[in-house]
């Protein structure tokens, strides 16, 4: 736990008169906590140079005065910056620690973070004309472009190592590389480019204490109604930037906070509603290792997806992720397609990509597929902004050797680009998991095909052939009112089975396809 720092500084606020603290002498700027006035030190007094907007409250279980340590040192989150962007917001937590060294400890992809600022390197390319997945090169090394966003400082809060400007936007740019390393480009600074550099870390390494006692909250009493259908929305967590309307299905638009005029659109799968999805909303597993400590983690969201055939004469697959989260791990997605179940998290870092090669964390990977994919259906909270018909390209990796079960995917849309990764899972571990009864269970078991990414002899091959023979002619029979052998093979709440009610002799391709990664989670640096 950090201890009371050795010397600190007190002031009153000039616009209301309320205590403000400073623990470390080289802090320049601090916002009062009644009045949200910005105040900046001014030899031994305060004076104000603005007003901070209100915080939107996150989902994390972060809070000033929340205290870990780190290589033996302990820490205190003192200040928070919170930053807005098309998709909606994100915070940086100013971390003192007890030896007088300032730190960031921010929110990217649903996970954390911790980077320093550093002087910018004389290499570091020009923060203009730079584009998503380009290789660059900066303080001497190798990195990948994640992203490019143009952003504003909406609020901040306690203290800070510098004064805060509240006013415009400015462009931030997100590399990353093989190591794992985050760094930052921050333009917000009209004289200079700013330089940071991170790593992700899970909040339990940092044994924290001081924490909220609950990450979830209702926003339903500030009465939040779906501007479709007038419904009441129960909001469980405060960093939901989309929400499926339970009544009407609309998929109502968060991001600009709570309060704002709320955006929406209706959702259209061919007049027939999407599947219910197999793992209940709300449900939360037995302790499940996903990457890390076993933990129970909650369904929180549920998309559906398919690719996008580059013909009309190709057929169109589709697969289901399910978004997971543990206060203390963040966000995970669970990945049901036709070649099995999977898990993958996003990744900090950048894999080392050589033609159909890929090198991640000593695993080496083999491109599968490479195509356009697009949502078709969601439900539940996502921690970005789900967007009509947005599109990605979409990479589909698979571990080699004695890595043959872990799986990789990078996706692209506009000038993000986000990597994941993963391994996959039995459908027998996800039921036992969830709780699935036995009679349930049927409609899960698509475990992945021993003979998917490896050669197959002319046996193999036969098999294969026959398979999708035979659910070729199944979907060849289906009828409106006659799909019972689809609904036996995949489950009545699949995308199989809803497209052969929907469209009588629809083709559904029974081999590949499928992501491996989550859709596109609007997070560089965030």
């Amino acid at each position: 736990m950090a201890t009371s720092p050795q010397r600190s500084y007190r002031a009153a606020c000039p616009n209301c008169g309320a205590p403000v603290e400073f623990a470390s002498a080289a802090s320049a700027s601090a916002v009062c906590s009644f009045c949200r006035s910005t105040l900046v030190r001014d030899g031994e007094a305060l004076k104000r140079i603005g007003t901070s907007a209100e915080l939107f409250d996150d989902h994390s279980p972060l809070q000033l005065g929340a205290s870990g340590t780190r290589q033996g040192v302990a820490f205190t989150l003192v200040g928070r910056l919170q930053y807005g962007y098309d998709g909606g917001t994100w915070n940086e937590w100013h971390a003192l620690f007890d030896n007088g060294r300032s730190a960031w400890l921010s929110e990217d992809n649903g996970a954390y973070v911790i980077g320093f600022d550093a002087p910018l390197p004389a290499d570091a390319p020009a923060i203009d004309g730079l584009r998503a997945g380009q290789r660059v090169l900066a303080d001497g090394r190798a990195w990948d472009v994640a992203s490019i966003s143009r952003a504003k400082l909406i609020a901040a809060q306690g203290e800070l190592p510098i004064a805060p400007r509240l006013d415009g936007e400015f462009t931030v740019v997100d590399l990353r590389n093989s190591v794992g390393e985050v760094a930052t480009l921050d333009g917000s600074d009209p004289a200079r480019v700013h330089w940071g550099v991170g790593r992700s870390v899970a909040l339990s390494e940092f044994k924290m204490s001081g924490l909220k006692e609950a990450s979830e909250k209702t926003l339903g009493s500030r009465s939040i109604t779906c501007p479709s259908c007038g419904s009441a929305l129960e909001v469980k967590l405060a960093t939901t930037q989309s929400l499926a309307c339970h009544q009407c299905s609309a998929v109502v638009d968060l991001s600009a906070g709570v309060g704002a005029e709320l955006r929406h659109y209706a959702q259209n799968n061919s007049g027939v509603g999407g599947a219910e999805p197999q793992l209940a909303l709300g449900s939360v597993s037995k302790p499940l290792a996903l990457g890390g400590e076993p933990a129970a983690w909650q369904v929180v969201g549920y998309q559906e997806r398919c690719d996008i055939p580059d013909s009309s004469e190709e057929e169109t697959t589709f697969w289901r992720e399910y978004l997971l989260f543990n206060r203390l791990q963040g966000f995970a997605f669970l990945v049901d397609s036709n070649d099995g179940w999977s898990w993958v998290k996003p990744l900090t870092g950048a894999p080392t990509v050589r033609g159909d090669q890929a090198q991640w964390q000593g695993a080496s990977y083999r491109k599968k597929w490479s195509y356009g994919a697009k949502v078709t259906w969601v439900q539940g909270e996502f921690y970005w902004r789900v967007q009509r018909e947005e599109r990605a390209h979409v990479t589909d990796f698979e571990g080699q050797g004695k890595d043959a079960d872990k799986r990789m995917s990078r996706e692209q849309t506009g000038q993000e680009v986000t990597w994941s990764a993963g391994q996959t899972v039995s459908a027998g571990a996800v039921a036992d998991a969830f709780g699935i009864a036995p009679d349930a269970r049927a409609a899960l078991m698509r475990d992945a095909n021993p003979l998917a990414g490896r050669s197959a002899g002319a046996g193999k091959a036969v098999i294969i052939f026959i398979a999708i023979v035979l659910l070729m002619v199944i979907l060849a029979n289906c009828s409106g009112d006659d799909c019972d052998d689809v609904r036996r093979t995949f489950g009545a709440a699949s995308t199989e089975f809803q497209q052969c009610q929907r469209s009588p002799g629809s083709g559904y391709r029974g081999s590949g396809g499928g992501s491996y990664g989550g859709w596109s989670s609007g997070g560089g640096h965030k």
